[in-house]
């Protein structure tokens, strides 16, 4: 398998276990899904969440690791996920959710997995389009943690993706990123008839 998942923080993966066992942590949940779901749940793929705060006219772009993410694993399938974020006081567990997202990253690493040259899983989000991509980082050795998209990484959006923006078709970040900036583009101004 050529895609390797960098390991999670072990804080973060224990605040992950503990609202699994918690009650009610689940129940409050706003997760159907996680709250019908028979048998053991477990948390699995843990993904670090990074964020595109910004995307230049150049393409650059700064990010910044916003938390981990796990898919909770209910028999075989994804039936939500869980994010942990990071406090002044280490790890701490966030929030249960569920939708679109779920299904679209366990279908977006499958597909990864097929892939001939080896790749680091990550997460990448683009506040500005609404828009979450698997980052197909390209140095599997890296921090999962730390670092910026290269050039020849893939992003592969999920669904749903922004209109225009095919969702689960991979992409050089070099090739995307100027494509977001036109997205990002403001509107040209309507002049005002004389």
């Amino acid at each position: 398998m050529p895609l390797h998942v960098p390991p999670a923080p072990a804080p973060a993966l224990r605040t992950v276990l503990t609202a699994l066992g918690s009650p009610t942590a689940v129940r409050e949940a706003r997760t159907p899904s996680l709250r019908k779901a028979q048998g053991p749940a477990t948390p699995e793929l843990p993904l670090p969440l990074h964020v595109l705060d910004r995307i230049t006219p150049a393409g650059a772009s700064t990010t910044r690791l916003a938390g981990w993410r796990f898919l909770i694993r209910c028999g075989d399938r994804a039936v939500a996920a869980a994010e942990t974020m990071l406090t002044p006081d280490g790890w701490a567990f966030s929030h249960f959710f569920e939708g679109p997202y779920v299904t679209a990253t366990e279908r977006a690493l499958r597909q990864a997995e097929n892939m001939k040259q080896p790749y680091q899983a990550r997460l990448l989000s683009v506040p500005e389009l609404y828009m979450l991509t698997l980052w197909l980082h390209g140095d599997c050795t890296a921090d999962g943690a730390t670092g910026h998209p290269a050039a020849t990484d893939l992003l592969v959006p999920l669904a749903p993706a922004p209109p225009g923006i095919a969702a689960h078709r991979p992409h050089r970040v070099a090739e995307l990123l100027p494509v977001l900036t036109l997205r990002l583009a403001p509107a040209p101004l309507l002049s005002s008839p004389a």
